[in-house]
């Protein structure tokens, strides 16, 4: 009887957690090296054109920023800045060095609220994006990717294999010495050919609100 009942309840934990592992993650997890994923899959922009990977991709590579318009990792908050500050100066670092830069928002979970495309296009707005804010509907490119925070970094080379993925730097360490710029650092030790010397770091960000 006892074997019988650990059986039931392993059963009923695992129909329990087996949906909520959907919401969060895919599985998939895109490691270094690997060739970027749905490079031909047209998501929507602000403009209701649809652009790709392969569209974006520039002659070094193309980075992708899974973002959103809430998160306080991306927006700021008393605690923390948020990273969204930097996406200029980072694309801007980007195109000077032949290398595209999108945003991707994933968050459809919350796509007739904070993620709606209205709501995608007054931020955008606000905070004088630069480069394209794309709606990954379904989270369809989220999951191929992996990713699992916003903001989520992923850079690939001129081949379009990742060689960088993770955060945009330390500064969310409250225990940091020295501030680490990662993308930064990734996108010119990129092109000047050199092994970027950190090539994954932990994302730190709020989860993708996937259905």
């Amino acid at each position: 009887m006892m074997k019988m009942t650990k059986v039931i309840l392993g059963i009923i934990l695992l129909l329990i957690c087996a949906p909520a592992f959907g919401q969060e993650e895919s599985g998939i997890k895109l490691e270094i090296g690997m060739k970027a994923p749905l490079t031909e899959l047209r998501l929507l922009d602000l403009k209701n054109e649809y652009k790709s990977l392969k569209e974006e991709k520039k002659s070094n590579g193309l980075i992708v920023v899974f973002s959103c318009n809430t998160c306080p990792f991306v927006v700021g908050s008393n605690k923390f800045e948020g990273w969204e500050k930097d996406y200029n100066d980072l694309a801007m670092l980007a195109a000077k060095h032949d290398i595209g830069f999108i945003l991707v928002n994933s968050n459809e979970a919350k796509r007739d609220g904070d993620d709606s495309q209205k709501e995608m296009i007054a931020h955008a707005a606000e905070l004088g994006y630069m480069m394209p804010y794309l709606i990954d509907a379904n989270s369809t490119m989220a999951n191929a990717f992996g990713a699992k925070t916003t903001p989520h970094v992923f850079m690939f080379d001129g081949t379009m294999k990742l060689n960088y993925k993770g955060s945009i730097d330390n500064s969310w360490d409250n225990k940091k010495e020295v501030l680490v710029p990662y993308l930064q650092q990734a996108i010119l030790q990129s092109i000047q050919g050199q092994e970027i010397s950190c090539p994954e770091t932990a994302p730190k960000g709020c989860s993708i609100k996937r259905q």
